[in-house]
C-alpha cells in the first residue's frame, strides 16, 4: 500500500503506549489479543477491525481491503515467521495426542513447582499450535479441574499465570471446552483472582480468559460474579485490556435474565462512570450493557430510579449530543435514545431529570443536525428504527398521552401543569424544527410522529403560553399545509390541534385559519360532494372505504397508529385494527365547523379575503388583456397595457407577508403569468398561427418580464421582486404538489421467470398478466396462454411487441404488407421532411422537452426510468420476435402515433411529438380496467399509477405483487385531426432551434402543444418556477441589454453604465425541501436501487426542473443514473442477475480494480494508454508509479492531480492565455513548461475553420489533447476521484451542452466582452436612428466614446489571436460604422462558436466513450465544478474535530493532537492544500469537504526510536492515514510538519 515518507521500519508502532512488555513465557504466536477486541456494536465491526491494537501499515491493509484491493494482508504479531510455524505445526500435529496424556499424566502426579512451571509451559505451547481435533472431549474434561486447581495456587503466581493462559488457549483451540470449565468451577475462580488483584499480569490474563468463557457461558458467568470482577479495577487496566473486560460484560449482558437483577444493577454505577471515558470502542460498549440491562429492568420503576441516582440522564444527554467529545455509531446512539425512553415511561425521577436538564434543547440540535435526507428508513416501523424515529419516541413519551376531560391526571401531566414555564421552554425550543420537519417532505410515519408532539404540546399549554408559542412560526400556514397531504391520520391530528387552539384561542386565529386556508380545508372535508374548483388545493380529503381500512388494518405496520407505540396500549395491535374509525375525521371536522366557523366566519361558497378578492381581479384582467392580445393583431400599446397590469401585479405580489400561500394560489395569478409568458400556447391550433410571430412575442416579453422582476437586482437589497416570487412559489408548489413516494415492500429479493417479453429468469418478483382481447375487436385473435409471468420493469412498448405477433391475424398482416407498397410510392409526397425520423427541424431533445413536460403536468406519466436497465435500452433488437411485417404501418397509422393532441383514448397517451419510430408494437393498444397504459411506462409504474390517483404521498405497492391483472388490447387505429397542430408544433421548434436569446432557458417553446387549463396547479408552478429561475440564471443578459436598449434609443450616452452588476438569487432558494426529501425517500426504496424501478415523476421533475432538488440528492441520483449504484455502494440489496437475455447489468456487486503501471516523466503518455485500454470499461483504475512501492487510492489521485497539471502547461495548444505561434508550437512546448495562469479559468484556445487533422499537426494534437481530456474527466466522475482543473463557467456551460452567447464571454474574457458590448450598442443606435429618419445610413454619425470606429483603426482580426483566420471576405477589410455589426459577429463565432467547436466535440467523444455526457444535465456550471474539482473552500475551526479521527495512543484531548489542531487552523490556503496532497494525495478535498472523505482523516500516535523531536511526521495516502510524534512542543510539530508537506511529495516509499 501507499506510505508516503521517510523509509524506515517501525516494529513497536501497534503496542498500545501504555502496554507492558511480555516475558517469553508470555508468548503465544496466535495472540489472543485480537479476539480480546471483540466488538459490541455489529455496525461498528468493519471499521474497529481496522482499529483495535495493530500496526499501521495493518491499518492499511485493512482499508484497503475495504475499498476492494488486492493487495495481500501485512503479517503482524508473531515473532517467529509463518513458515517456521506452520513447519513447526506440521513437525509436532501427529503425535499432539500422545503429547497432551503425558502432560496431562505429569500433571496428576505431585510434582515439584518447577516441574509444574515445565508442564504448564509445554501446555501453552501445544495449545498454541494444535488444532480442535487433537483435543477429545474426555481430553478437555480431565484438564479442566487440574489447570483450575493450579490456577487457585496461592504461593506462586507464574504457576497462576500459566494455568489461566493455558485455559485462555484451550478455549481458543475448543469452544466446547467453556462448558467443562465452568462446571469445574473456572469462572468462580478467575473472579477470585480478578478481585484480590495481587498481580497485574494475572489479573489481566483472567480478563482475556473470561473473555473467552463468556462468549459460551454467560449466564455461568453472570452468577459468579464476573461482571463486578470485570469492573471493580477496571481503572488499573491499559486501555486495550479495559475493552476486553467491557467485552466480557457485553457478551454477559446480552444474555441477562430479569430473575437476578442484583446481579447486573451493581454495577450501574460503574458503567454510568465509564461513560464519561473519551476511548470511543470503550464507551460503545458500557453503552450496550446499560442499554441490555434497560431492556430488562423496563417494567421495575424502582429499578428505573436507580439508574437515574448514578447520573445515567446526565451521561447519556451529553453522549447523544452535539456537543459530546465522543462520536457513537448510529446504532449506538439509537440504543440510547431508546433507553432514555424507557426511563421516561417507567421513571418518574427520569422524567423530571429530562426536562431539568432541558432535553427539549438537546434534542433540537440533534434534529437540527440530523440530515433528514440520510439515514431514515422508509417505512419506519419495520424493525429497523431510524434515530429521528427514536427521537421522536422520546418526544411524545416527555408529553403523555391526552386523557379525556374528568379522567385522573397522571404524576407526569400534573408535573407538567404544575411548571408551566418548563412546558413552554420546550415548546419554543422544540415547535420550529417539528414544523421544518414536516415540511420537508418526510414519510408518513415521521410526520405522524411531529404531529402527535405538537398536538400534545398545544393540548397541555396554557392559552398564554400557547399564544406565546404559536408567534413562533406562521402556524396557520403550517397546518394547511398538514390538510394539503390528504391522509387522514395526519388529517386527525390536524383537525385536533385546531380544535385545541380555537377552543384556547377563539378570536386570535379565525382571520389567520380563514386568510391561510384552513378554514376551507376543514369544509371540503365536511362536504365531499361540492365542486372541488373552489379549492383544488384540498380536494381529495375523502373518507376511505371499509375495505381499505381492512386492508391496512391486516397490515399493521403500514398504519401510523403503532408507528410511535412504545407498548403501553398495544391491544389495538394485537387485534390488528387501526384506531382511526371510519367516522372520526368527518365528525370532527363537522364538530369544529360547526362551534367555531359556521357563525363566525364567511361562507367559503361566497366569501374570501380582501386580497384574494384583489389578486383575483388582478389576475383576470391580466388573462382578459392578454386573450385580446391574441385576437388582435400584436401592437406596442396592447403591449404597454399588459406591461401596467403585469408591473402591478408584481407589486402586489412583492408586498411582504400581507398574501398567505394559499391567497396566491387560489389566485389564479400563477396561471395568469404562464399564459401571458406563453403568449396562450393553448390558442396555437388556430389557422392563422404563425410560429415566427409566436416566439418574437414570447422573447419580448419574457424579457420585459425578467427586466420587471430585476429591477432592483443592480443593488443588493435583502428581497426584491424575483427572491419574492420564487419564495411565493416555492411555498405554493409545497402546498399543491401530490407526487407520491411508492414503497416496493419487497423485504428480499426472490429468484423469478418472466415469460414476457423475453423468457428470463430475474432477481425480483414478477406479476402475474392476463392478456384478454377487447370485445369490439374482430381482427384479431385470442392470446393463446391464459395467465403469465411478465417482467414489470420493462417498458409497455416491448410487451405489445412480444403479444403483436401471436395474436395477429393473417389478414391483418396481409394489410399491412400490401399497403408497404403504396406508401413507399407516394413517400416523396406524403411526408413533409419533419416527418421523418432524420429530421433536422426538430432535435431529439426538442422531442423529449416535450414528452417530459405533458407528463409533468398530468402527475403521473412519462418514459420509463432513466435508472432501470430494461431490456429496451440494452438489447431489444436481439430478444424482441421479429415479424415480416415488423416495421410496417399504414400512413394513417403513423400520423395518429405521432399526434401530440391525441386524446381519443384517455389522457394517458404519450405524444412524441411527429418523429417517425420504427417500433412496431403501438399496433396494439394496451387497457387495465379501461384505461390506455401509457407505453412508455413499466408495467410497475402503470400500476403504481393507478393507485397514485387514489392516495397521496406514501404509497405501498406490497399488494401489487399478490394480485393477478386482466389487460385488454386491441389494434391501433389512426384518426387524422390534430395533425396541423403538429405541423405547428414542427414549425415552432424549427424556429426555436435557429434562435440562442433568452427562450433557450424558458420552457414554453417545448410544451407549447399542451393545454395548459387541463394540467392542474402544479404544472402552472413548475413552469413559471423554471422561467423565473432561467430569468435568474440570464440577469447579466437580460441587464445588459436594456442598458444597450437605452442607449440606442438615445436615453443615455454614458457607456460606463453598460458595465452591469446584478446580484443573483442563491440557488438553493429555487431548492424546495419538501421534493428533495421525497426524492430521497424514493432512492433508498430497495427496489428503486436494486432494479431501477423509479416512479416517473422522479426522473421528469429532474430532468426538467433539476435546480428544485438539493445538490447531494442530484449527486445520488447522477451515481444512479450514469453507474447505476449510489456514491461509495459497493454492495447490492438483491443479488443482480447474471444479465440474462436482455443484457441487463447492475454495477452493484464488488468493483473491480485494475492496476495500472504509469510513469512519473510521462504523464500524459501513460495516461493516454491507460484509457485506450481501459476508457470503456467500468474497472476502477488504481495507479502504480514504475519504480516505486506505492499503490492505491493515494498514488492514484496524486497521478490525477499530475494529470491536471501538464494539461495547464503552456505550449500544448488548448486554452486561450496560451499565446503560442502555430508554427512554432514544438519549440515553445519545449522551452516553456510553467503553469497557465487563467484568473477567469481555461477556455479553450480559437483555431481556424481552415485548419484540420490532415493539414496541420498541431490541430491534430490538440483535438487528441481534448479527446483525452474528456476521457480524464469522466473516469474521474466515474472512479470518484478530485481533479485540480480551473474550467472557466463558460466551458462547463459547453460540457453541459448549452449554447454560449455574447454575454458569457464575461466569464472568461471580460475586456473583450466589454468592447463588444460597446460595439454592439453602437450597432444598435445606427439601427434605430435609421428608422427614425430617412438619411442614408453613410450620413448617420454614431461614435464610440466621442471616438469615429474609423478611427480606431481596427482589422478583422480576433484580438489576441493574429494567426486566426476567419471564413469570411472581410478579411483584408478594416472595420468602420457600416460593418461594425459583421465584425461582432465575427469575433462572437470565432471565440465562443466555430473557433472551438472541434475541441469542445473532440471533449464530448472522449467523454462519451466513458459514459453519456448527458447525464451531467442534471448539474448547472457551478455544481458540475464542485463535483468535478471537490470543495474551493478548505476546512473550518469548527469542523476539524468533528471529522477527524485520533487513535493509536492519541485521543482528542492529547497535547500533541491540541497542536496539531491549532496549526492546522493556522494554515493559509496554499498550506491546507499542500498538507492534503501530503496526506490524501489530492490537493483538494472531496464533494462535502472532511466530512466526505473516505477513509476518514486518522491521526496516529508514532513510536520514534531517534527521540520524539528526531522523526518526520509519515503517512499512508491509501487510508488517509498520519503518523504523528509526539513531539514536545507546538513549534517543533509545525516546523516538522511544514517541512514533510513540502518536501515529502512526489514519491511513495515504505514507512
Amino acid at each position: 500500500m501507499a506510505n508516503r515518507g521517510l523509509k524506515r521500519t517501525e516494529t513497536e508502532e501497534g503496542l498500545p503506549a501504555d502496554k507492558r512488555a511480555c516475558s517469553s513465557l508470555e508468548f503465544r504466536p496466535s495472540s489472543s489479543n485480537s479476539s480480546a477486541q471483540t466488538l459490541v456494536n455489529s455496525a461498528q465491526e468493519a471499521q474497529d477491525a481496522q482499529d483495535a491494537d495493530m500496526d499501521t501499515s495493518s491499518s492499511t491493509s485493512a482499508s484497503a481491503r475495504s475499498e476492494g484491493d488486492v493487495e495481500k494482508e501485512s503479517a503482524y504479531g508473531s515473532c517467529d515467521s509463518d513458515n517456521s510455524a506452520h513447519e513447526y505445526y506440521r513437525n509436532r500435529s501427529l503425535n499432539d495426542q500422545s503429547k497432551f496424556k503425558k502432560v496431562l499424566s505429569s500433571l496428576t502426579e505431585e510434582v515439584e513447582e518447577s516441574g509444574q512451571l515445565a508442564l504448564l509451559t509445554e501446555l501453552c505451547d501445544l495449545l498454541s499450535f494444535c488444532s480442535d481435533n487433537s483435543l477429545s472431549s474426555l481430553m478437555v474434561d480431565s484438564f479442566s479441574p487440574i489447570l483450575v486447581r493450579l490456577a487457585r495456587h496461592e504461593s506462586n503466581p507464574d504457576i497462576m499465570l500459566l494455568a489461566i493462559r493455558a485455559i485462555t488457549y484451550l478455549c481458543d483451540v475448543s469452544p466446547r471446552s467453556t462448558g467443562f470449565l465452568a462446571r469445574h468451577d473456572a469462572v468462580p475462580t478467575l473472579c477470585q483472582r480478578l478481585l484480590a488483584i495481587e498481580y497485574l499480569d494475572v489479573a489481566e490474563q483472567c480478563l482475556q480468559a473470561l473473555e473467552k468463557i463468556s462468549h459460551e457461558q454467560p449466564l455461568a458467568c453472570l452468577q459468579s460474579g464476573a461482571i463486578m470482577a470485570s469492573l471493580s479495577f477496571i481503572d488499573f487496566f491499559s486501555t486495550s485490556v479495559q475493552r476486553v473486560a467491557l467485552s466480557t460484560v457485553v457478551n454477559i449482558c446480552k444474555k441477562l435474565s430479569s430473575e437476578s437483577p442484583a446481579l447486573f444493577m451493581e454495577a450501574v454505577p460503574i458503567l454510568c462512570n465509564l461513560l464519561q471515558y473519551e476511548d470511543r470502542q470503550l464507551v460503545e460498549s458500557v453503552a450496550t450493557c446499560l442499554i441490555k440491562i434497560g431492556e430488562q429492568v423496563y417494567s421495575s420503576p424502582d429499578m428505573l430510579d436507580e439508574f437515574c441516582k448514578h447520573g445515567l440522564v446526565q451521561h447519556t444527554l451529553h453522549l447523544i449530543g452535539l456537543n459530546s467529545r465522543t462520536t457513537l455509531s448510529q446504532p449506538t446512539c439509537i440504543g440510547l435514545i431508546g433507553l432514555l425512553v424507557k426511563l421516561a415511561i417507567g421513571s418518574n425521577v427520569a422524567f423530571k431529570t429530562l426536562f431539568e436538564l432541558n432535553v427539549g434543547n438537546i434534542v433540537k440540535d440533534m434534529l437540527c443536525g440530523y440530515d433528514l435526507s440520510h439515514g431514515m428508513q422508509t417505512p419506519t416501523v419495520d424493525g429497523h428504527h431510524s434515530q429521528i424515529n427514536e427521537v421522536l419516541k422520546l418526544l411524545n413519551e416527555l408529553l403523555p398521552t391526552i386523557t379525556a376531560d374528568g379522567q385522573h391526571k397522571s404524576d407526569k401531566e400534573a408535573f407538567l401543569l404544575n411548571h408551566s414555564d418548563i412546558l413552554q421552554k420546550f415548546g419554543i425550543d422544540l415547535l420550529p424544527i417539528l414544523i421544518q420537519v414536516v415540511n420537508s417532505g418526510v414519510n408518513l410515519f415521521i410526520c405522524y410522529g411531529c404531529l402527535s408532539v405538537i398536538n400534545k404540546l398545544v393540548h397541555f399549554s396554557t392559552s398564554d403560553a400557547l399564544h406565546s408559542l404559536l408567534q413562533t412560526a406562521n402556524f396557520s400556514s403550517f397546518l394547511a399545509g398538514v390538510f394539503a397531504r390528504k391522509e387522514h391520520h395526519v388529517v386527525l391530528l390536524a383537525l385536533q390541534i385546531v380544535d385545541t387552539i380555537m377552543l384556547k384561542l377563539p378570536h386570535v386565529y379565525l382571520n389567520s385559519f380563514t386568510k391561510e386556508g384552513v378554514l376551507f380545508a376543514i369544509y371540503a372535508i365536511i362536504s365531499p360532494e361540492k365542486d372541488s374548483s373552489l379549492c383544488p388545493v384540498f380536494d381529495g380529503i375523502r373518507l376511505e372505504n371499509d375495505a381499505t381500512l381492512k386492508s391496512a388494518s391486516r397490515d399493521v405496520h403500514r398504519c401510523p397508529c403503532f408507528a410511535f407505540d412504545t407498548g403501553q396500549s398495544s391491544k389495538s395491535q394485537d387485534n390488528g385494527n387501526c384506531q382511526l374509525q371510519n367516522d372520526t375525521v368527518q365528525s370532527l371536522a363537522k364538530h369544529i365547523w360547526t362551534t367555531y366557523f359556521e357563525t363566525e366566519s364567511p361562507n367559503p361558497e361566497k366569501g374570501v379575503t380582501d386580497i384574494l378578492q384583489k389578486l383575483r381581479t388582478l389576475s383576470t384582467a391580466l388573462k382578459e388583456v392578454v386573450n385580446q392580445s391574441q385576437k388582435d393583431a400584436y401592437s406596442s400599446q396592447q403591449e404597454e397595457e399588459i406591461y401596467d397590469m403585469l408591473r402591478k401585479v408584481v407589486s402586489e405580489l412583492n408586498e411582504k407577508d400581507s398574501i398567505s400561500t394559499f391567497e396566491f394560489v387560489e389566485s389564479g395569478i400563477v396561471k395568469a403569468l404562464v399564459d401571458y409568458l406563453s403568449n396562450a400556447m393553448h390558442l396555437i391550433g388556430k389557422e392563422d398561427y404563425n410560429a415566427a410571430n409566436h416566439l418574437s412575442i414570447m422573447e419580448k416579453r419574457s424579457e420585459v418580464f425578467g427586466r420587471l422582476l430585476l429591477s432592483c437586482a443592480d443593488t443588493f437589497q435583502e428581497e426584491f421582486p424575483l427572491l419574492t416570487l420564487v419564495r411565493r412559489l416555492q411555498s405554493a408548489l409545497s402546498s399543491v404538489e401530490t407526487f407520491p413516494v411508492i414503497s416496493s415492500h419487497t423485504c428480499k429479493g426472490r429468484n423469478s421467470y418472466a415469460t414476457v417479453p423475453y423468457g428470463r429468469c430475474t432477481s425480483y418478483p414478477c406479476l402475474k398478466v392476463q392478456f384478454v382481447r377487447e370485445n369490439d375487436e374482430g381482427c384479431l385473435r385470442d392470446y393463446a396462454e391464459d395467465v403469465v409471468n411478465v417482467d414489470p420493469f420493462v417498458p409497455l412498448d416491448e410487451i405489445a411487441g412480444y403479444l403483436w405477433p401471436r395474436v395477429c391475424d393473417d389478414k391483418v398482416k396481409n394489410l399491412i404488407v400490401g399497403s408497404k407498397d403504396s406508401k413507399e410510392k407516394d413517400s416523396s409526397h406524403s411526408h413533409s421532411p419533419s416527418d421523418s425520423s432524420t429530421s433536422q427541424g426538430k432535435s431529439a431533445d426538442a422531442i423529449e422537452s416535450t414528452e417530459m413536460l405533458v407528463d409533468v403536468g398530468k402527475l403521473q406519466e412519462g418514459k420509463p426510468s432513466l435508472l432501470s436497465s430494461s431490456p429496451a435500452e440494452t438489447s431489444s433488437f436481439a430478444h424482441k420476435p421479429v415479424d415480416s411485417a415488423a416495421h410496417v404501418q399504414t400512413e394513417h397509422v403513423e400520423l395518429e402515433e405521432h399526434n401530440p393532441l391525441q386524446e381519443d383514448h384517455g389522457s394517458d397517451a404519450y405524444h412524441p411529438g411527429c418523429k417517425d419510430s420504427k417500433d412496431t408494437s403501438r399496433k396494439l393498444l394496451l387497457y387495465l380496467e379501461g384505461q390506455q397504459l401509457n407505453h412508455r411506462l413499466t408495467l410497475y409504474q402503470s400500476l403504481v399509477k393507478v393507485q397514485t390517483e387514489t392516495q397521496h404521498d406514501y404509497i405501498s405497492t406490497a399488494s401489487l405483487w399478490s394480485r393477478t391483472y386482466k389487460i385488454t388490447y386491441r389494434r391501433h387505429v389512426s384518426t387524422k385531426p390534430g395533425y396541423a397542430n403538429c405541423i405547428h408544433h414542427e414549425a415552432l421548434s424549427s424556429h426555436l432551434s435557429k434562435r440562442t436569446s433568452v427562450l433557450q432557458y424558458i420552457p414554453f417553446c417545448s410544451c407549447m402543444v399542451v393545454d395548459l387549463g387541463k394540467l392542474g396547479p402544479s404544472y402552472d408552478i413548475l413552469t413559471l418556477l423554471k422561467s423565473v429561475e432561467g430569468i435568474n440564471k440570464l440577469g447579466f443578459h437580460l441587464m445588459c441589454r436594456e442598458r444597450t436598449s437605452d442607449f440606442a434609443e438615445g436615453r443615455t450616452d454614458d457607456f460606463d453604465k453598460l458595465n452591469v452588476v446584478v446580484y443573483e438569487v442563491p440557488q438553493n432558494e429555487f431548492v424546495n425541501n419538501k421534493l428533495t426529501e421525497k426524492l430521497e425517500q424514493q432512492m433508498r426504496d430497495p427496489m428503486t436501487v436494486s432494479v431501477g424501478a423509479m416512479p416517473a415523476w422522479c426522473t421528469q421533475l429532474i430532468d426538467w426542473f433539476p435546480f428544485l432538488f438539493g445538490f447531494e440528492a442530484r449527486c445520488k441520483y447522477f451515481h444512479l443514473a450514469a453507474f447505476g449504484r449510489r456514491p461509495n455502494q459497493s454492495q447490492s440489496i438483491f443479488n443482480a442477475d447474471a444479465g440474462g437475455s436482455s443484457g441487463r447489468q447492475q454495477n452493484y456487486g464488488h468493483t473491480n480494480r485494475k492496476k495500472i503501471l504509469v510513469h512519473r516523466n510521462k504523464v500524459l503518455e501513460s495516461a493516454t494508454q491507460m484509457m485506450e485500454l481501459h476508457a470503456r470499461s467500468k474497472v476502477v483504475a488504481e495507479v502504480e508509479y514504475s519504480e516505486e512501492v506505492g499503490t492505491g487510492l493515494g498514488p492514484t489521485l496524486e497521478f490525477y492531480t499530475l494529470i491536471c497539471r501538464e494539461f495547464q502547461r503552456s505550449g500544448l495548444g488548448m486554452w486561450r492565455d496560451d499565446h503560442f505561434s502555430i508554427h512554432s508550437i514544438t519549440k515553445l512546448e519545449a522551452e516553456n513548461s510553467e503553469l497557465l495562469v487563467s484568473p477567469c479559468g481555461l477556455f479553450p484556445y480559437p483555431l481556424s475553420p481552415s485548419l484540420s487533422t490532415s493539414n496541420s499537426t498541431v490541430f491534430s494534437d490538440v483535438i487528441k489533447k481534448f479527446t483525452l481530456l474528456g476521457q480524464i474527466v469522466a473516469k474521474a466522475l466515474q472512479d470518484g476521484r478530485v481533479l485540480d482543473l480551473p474550467f472557466s463557467k463558460a466551458f462547463y456551460k459547453l460540457i453541459l451542452g448549452k449554447e454560449l452567447t455574447l454575454f458569457d464571454i464575461q466569464s472568461f474574457d471580460p475586456a473583450l466582452c466589454r468592447a463588444l458590448l460597446e460595439f454592439q450598442a453602437v450597432v444598435e443606435r445606427k439601427e434605430y436612428l435609421r428608422s427614425l429618419c430617412e438619411k442614408n445610413s453613410h450620413d448617420l454619425d454614431v461614435c464610440l466614446r466621442n471616438t469615429k470606429i474609423e478611427d480606431l483603426c481596427l482589422d478583422f482580426s480576433l484580438p489576441g489571436y493574429p494567426d486566426y483566420v476567419h471564413d469570411s471576405d472581410f478579411d483584408s477589410q478594416m472595420v468602420n460604422l457600416s460593418n461594425l455589426e459583421e465584425y461582432v459577429k465575427l469575433m462572437v463565432d470565432a471565440t465562443i462558436k466555430s473557433g472551438i467547436a472541434r475541441q469542445v466535440e473532440a471533449f464530448k467523444s472522449g467523454f462519451d466513450q466513458v459514459f453519456p455526457i448527458r447525464h451531467l444535465k442534471v448539474f448547472n456550471e457551478e455544481e458540475l465544478e464542485r463535483l468535478l474539482c471537490g470543495e474551493h473552500v478548505m476546512w473550518n475551526s469548527d469542523e476539524l474535530l468533528d471529522h477527524i479521527k485520533f487513535d493509536h495512543g492519541y485521543t482528542i484531548s492529547s497535547s500533541p493532537i491540541v497542536n496539531l489542531m491549532e496549526i492546522m487552523r493556522e494554515f493559509d490556503l496554499v498550506q491546507q492544500q499542500a498538507f492534503l496532497q501530503f496526506v490524501t494525495g489530492a490537493p483538494r478535498l472531496p464533494t462535502g469537504g472532511l466530512a466526505s472523505l473516505n477513509p476518514k482523516l486518522t491521526i496516529v500516535r508514532k513510536h520514534c526510536s531517534k527521540g520524539i523531536d528526531a522523526d518526520l511526521p509519515s503517512v499512508m495516502t491509501c487510508a488517509n492515514y498520519l503518523k504523528l510524534p509526539p513531539y514536545s512542543s507546538k513549534d517543533i510539530m509545525k516546523e516538522k510538519l511544514l517541512y514533510a508537506i513540502t518536501e515529502g511529495q512526489g514519491s511513495f516509499h515504505l514507512s
